[in-house]
C-alpha cells in the first residue's frame, strides 16, 4: 500500500505537544549497522541453526514497519546468525526491491501492498488467507516467498471522538452513510491528503457506502494532525485512521465498522528472499511462531510505545519477544 511509504505515522512524547506529528523514535539509529548478539535461544533458535549465517533485514520508514524487522533479525541473530540492519527505506517499492535483488533477506510486508501495488491488481481478494494465497503463488516467480500471515491487518478506517461517536449512535460505515443523508451537515471529515484522494480511500469509500457528505463538511490535513483533531473533538466528527495505530488507544478514539468490507486486508506477513529460504531453511520455522502472536491489539501496543513513549523500536521489540518467551537475555 503505497500510503505506507507516502505517509510516516509517529508522535511527540505525551508531554511534548502530545500526538503532534514528529520524526519516528530511533528509526534510523540502527540502519546499516550490526544487530548486538546479546539475544540467546527461547523457545525459538535452539541448537543456533543459524550459527555462521549472515542474514539481512529490511523494512519501510514507518514504526510499524520498523519494529516487525526488527523482531525478525533479533530472532535470527538469537539462533545464532548475524544480522545486518538495513531498515527504515524510504518508499515501498525501495524495501520491496532489496528483497527482490537479494540486497535484504527478509522483511515483514503486507498482502494487500502486494497484491495492489507489486502485482497490478485492481480488485483486493475480500477473504485474507486467499489473498495471501494469490500473492504467495504469484511472488514465487519474482523470487520471493511469503511465509503464513499474521492477524495484524494494517488498513484504512474511520475513527472519531468516542463521545461524538455516541452522540450520533455510529457504530459502522452504514451508520454515517445514512447519518449523511438524514443529516447532511453533522457528518464532517478530516482526512489525509492521500486518503482523500485514493480509490481505495474517501472516493471509493463514499460510492461504495452511498455516503453523501458535502465538499465544504471535508477537510484535508497532514495524518499526524488528524489524530489531534479528532481527539479534540470539535472540529471533525470523523476521519481516517489507520487501525493498528498505537494512537488509537492512546487517545480513546473509536475505530467504525467497515461492515460492507470496502478497505482491503492489509495483513502482515514475512516475505523473504526464496534463495535465501533454500539455503536457511530454519529461517521460517523461527518465524511463524512471532507472526502467530500477532494482531492488531498488539501493534496498538507496540506502536505506541515508539510513537507515544518515545521508546526506540527495536528495544520494543526485543522486550516484546523476550515477554513471549521467544528469547531470552544472554548471562
Amino acid at each position: 500500500m503505497t500510503r505506507r511509504a507516502a505517509v510516516t505515522r509517529r508522535l511527540l512524547p505525551l508531554g511534548a505537544l502530545l500526538l503532534l506529528a514528529a520524526p519516528l523514535a530511533g528509526c534510523g539509529l540502527h540502519s546499516g549497522t550490526v544487530i548486538p548478539s546479546d539475544l540467546g535461544p527461547g523457545t525459538l533458535g535452539k541448537g543456533l541453526p543459524l550459527k555462521g549465517v549472515t542474514l539481512t533485514i529490511a523494512s519501510k520508514n514507518f514504526t510499524e514497519n520498523v519494529i516487525l524487522a526488527e523482531m525478525m533479525g533479533l530472532v535470527w541473530t538469537a539462533a545464532g546468525a548475524t544480522v545486518v540492519d538495513r531498515t527504515n527505506i524510504s518508499g515501498s517499492i525501495g524495501a520491496r526491491q532489496a528483497i527482490v535483488s537479494g540486497t535484504a533477506d527478509g522483511m515483514y510486508e503486507y498482502t494487500g501492498t502486494a497484491w495492489i501495488t507489486y502485482l497490478g491488481n485492481t480488485k483486493p481478494i475480500a477473504d485474507p488467507q486467499r489473498q495471501w494465497q494469490a500473492v504467495h503463488d504469484a511472488d514465487l516467480k519474482n523470487g520471493l516467498t511469503w511465509l503464513p500471515q499474521s492477524r495484524l491487518n494494517d488498513t484504512y478506517a474511520l475513527g472519531g471522538n468516542a463521545a461524538n461517536v455516541a452522540k450520533y449512535h455510529l457504530k459502522t460505515l452504514s451508520d454515517v452513510a445514512a447519518l449523511s443523508k438524514s443529516n447532511p451537515s453533522a457528518v464532517t471529515l478530516c482526512v489525509d491528503n492521500e486518503f482523500g484522494v485514493r480509490d481505495d480511500g474517501l472516493t471509493g469509500m463514499e460510492k461504495a457506502y452511498g455516503m453523501s457528505i458535502p465538499k465544504s463538511n471535508i477537510r484535508t490535513m497532514d495524518a499526524g494532525i488528524v489524530y489531534t483533531t479528532l481527539s479534540a473533538g470539535k472540529s471533525c466528527l470523523l476521519g481516517d485512521v489507520y487501525s493498528t495505530d498505537g494512537r488509537i488507544p492512546a487517545l480513546k478514539l473509536q475505530v467504525l465498522d467497515d461492515d460492507k468490507h470496502f478497505f482491503p486486508n492489509y495483513d502482515a506477513a514475512p516475505e523473504l528472499y526464496s534463495k535465501a529460504v533454500r539455503e536457511h531453511p530454519a529461517i521460517t520455522g523461527l518465524l511463524d511462531p512471532v507472526s502467530a502472536k500477532l494482531d492488531n491489539t498488539v501493534a496498538q501496543q507496540l506502536n505506541s510505545k515508539v510513537d507515544v513513549d518515545g521508546q526506540d523500536p527495536r528495544a520494543v521489540a526485543r522486550q516484546w519477544l523476550i515477554d513471549k518467551g521467544f528469547v531470552v537475555p544472554k548471562k
